[in-house]
């Protein structure tokens, strides 16, 4: 039976455990170059993915209520290290640098791309991984690149549609079932996708519903 990847949409105490969640302190751990300086494994963890301006920062600033925790670059490939943040006592939030650049070194793609396979073989306690996908473009090339690395990591990864705004509704729709089929495509992907607009507070709860309910 073909999954169909419907929008998520949790009830009311999944809400409400994700508000209290993340009504609480989420704050800069540490940013990480290489395996010997990650944080202990002793919480629960989930990361963000995304390419280059599909909006990832924003997104965690709106999802943790903070509107700078989670830095912006207009200059793409800037950031490559692996930023760790507390929630509460119980999670971490993790931001993985930005892929599919076009200006940074080969070598420097290189050296991240081989601290991702390491960090996602290597924690224990990731949960899920949260792919970002532009509502105006859909999949592309680079995003299908992740999503293959999730695939062979047996890192179970969701979608989340980001910047739903910024695009028509019927325009919205089509690269919406464009993605759905692209990630029905992949053993690793959770059956259901997060549409969310930051600038809007778009599934910004739902958001945080589903990571309160990872155990």
């Amino acid at each position: 039976m073909k999954l169909t990847f419907p929008i998520a949409e949790p009830d009311a105490a999944a809400l409400e455990k994700g508000r209290l969640l993340f009504s609480g302190e989420t704050d800069f751990l540490k940013g990480v170059v290489a395996m010997d300086g990650m944080p202990p494994d002793d919480r629960i963890e989930i990361c963000f993915a995304g390419r280059s301006n599909v909006g990832k920062s924003t997104l965690i600033n709106a999802l943790t209520g903070r509107k700078a925790l989670a830095r912006a670059s207009n200059t793409p490939g800037r950031t490559q290290e692996i930023n760790f943040f507390t929630c509460a006592d119980s999670h971490y939030v993790v931001d993985l640098p930005g892929y599919g650049f076009a200006k940074a070194p080969k070598d420097t793609v290189a050296k991240w791309q081989r601290l991702l396979k390491a960090y996602l073989s290597g924690r224990a306690t990731l949960r899920r991984a949260f792919v970002l996908i532009d509502s105006r473009h859909g999949v592309k090339a680079v995003d299908e690149e992740i999503m293959s690395l999730l695939d062979r990591s047996a890192v179970t990864f969701q979608v989340v549609m980001t910047k739903a705004d910024k695009v028509k509704e019927v325009e919205r729709a089509k690269n919406l079932e464009q993605t759905r089929e692209a990630v029905s495509k992949h053993p690793a992907a959770y059956p259901e996708i997060i549409v969310t607009s930051s600038e809007k507070g778009w599934g910004i709860d739902v958001l945080r519903a589903v990571i309160s309910t990872l155990e």
